[in-house]
């Protein structure tokens, strides 16, 4: 059993724990797939003597947490989404990462799962069952604390194999570079662009007027779960959204049997309004122009994916980790901006 960190005097409590060590492993929990407004539910510290379970839905000032963190290495699997759901209640962000996934596949292991390096290094595995659950719940069910806790129970052991194996392979510069690259990627707020976020996969396929009901359709749905902080897809499912935007435009019957009422009739009235949008105003793919070819485009960008497979050949290594298909494009158009959205390793790699 372990009990949540949910009260000021227990939170003071546990800290001093923090203190006597550089590196502290630590993960977070949502309840993405319950709600419409993302909230952080739950944060989990491994420290050799304990492992820490922390409830940032209390009464409690994570300010004290956040200095006990000042100065120290943080373990995270996967920093990205972790470091921003800490950033939204107020953390200013870690001074270094150890990212153990990033670790993993910089050094050459196919399966960088946390559940898959669990397996691989201790022979343990993890239930996959609390992986969707609700982590708003309270008390939280003793499975899911247990759950909670193996995110972080063995990071630290994980973290001290994998940088190991960087140094044998003479990659820790670029682990570093990768897990600066994550922090500062952290930082950026991603705002959604109104004109291009209702095109859900798929959507696509849909021409003229029928992308016109889909776009009013897919507002409609962003209303509804706003309205009652649930996932949209509890409203509809984008495969649902989709079918309902090309029977609308054919002139075909329309139902869903979990509509009703005051939503059902507001479905219906958007279907209608999404109908009427002149031609004019139906939604066009601006597609975004792929680099535009030098006489030698073609050429070069042969030479360098020869080259970006080489190397990935002989450090076994997946390609797309030195350069994806578009940093290969952009390079070979010789479009300098690339280069900035590069580490300086993959650039050594590539000779660019």
């Amino acid at each position: 059993m372990h009990p949540l960190i949910d009260t000021p005097d227990a939170l003071a409590g546990v800290l001093p724990m923090l203190a006597p060590h550089a590196r502290i492993p630590i993960d977070t929990e949502a309840d993405s797939l319950h709600c419409y407004f993302e909230k952080l539910c739950l944060i989990q510290i491994s420290v050799p003597e304990q492992d820490l379970l922390i409830d940032p839905l209390a009464a409690i000032d994570l300010t004290l947490l956040f200095h006990a963190l000042d100065g120290k290495q943080l373990v995270i699997h996967g920093a990205d989404y972790d470091l921003r759901l800490l950033r939204r209640v107020g953390f200013p962000g870690p001074s270094s990462v150890f990212d153990t996934m990033l670790a993993a596949r910089l050094a050459g292991v196919t399966e960088f799962s946390l559940a898959a390096l669990i397996l691989k290094y201790f022979g343990v595995t993890i239930a996959k069952a609390s992986q969707k659950a609700n982590w708003a719940l309270r008390p939280l069910p003793p499975q899911m604390s247990d759950y909670a806790v193996k995110d972080t129970h063995y990071l630290l052991e994980i973290a001290t194999i994998l940088e190991a194996e960087l140094v044998r392979l003479g990659r820790t510069e670029w682990h570093r570079q990768a897990c600066e690259k994550a922090i500062a990627a952290s930082m950026i707020t991603k705002d959604r662009d109104p004109d291009e976020v209702w095109r859900i996969s798929g959507s696509h396929e849909l021409r003229g007027r029928s992308g016109a009901v889909l776009r009013a359709l897919w507002h409609w749905r962003d209303q509804e779960a706003q309205a009652v902080d649930k996932p949209a897809f509890h409203i509809l499912h984008n495969e649902q959204l989709l079918r309902a935007a090309a029977d609308f435009d054919a002139g075909k019957d329309v139902s869903f049997h979990h509509l009703h009422g005051g939503r059902k009739q507001r479905f219906y009235t958007t279907a209608e309004q999404g109908l009427a949008v002149p031609e004019a105003e139906w939604p066009r793919r601006e597609r975004t122009p792929r680099p535009r070819p030098t006489p030698d485009f073609d050429r070069r960008l042969k030479e360098l994916r020869t080259r970006r497979d080489q190397h990935a050949q002989e450090l076994q290594l997946d390609p797309s980790l030195i350069a994806p298909k578009t940093v290969l494009e952009n390079l070979a158009a010789n479009n300098p901006d690339i280069l900035t959205k590069m580490m300086p390793w993959q650039r050594e790699l590539l000779g660019v």
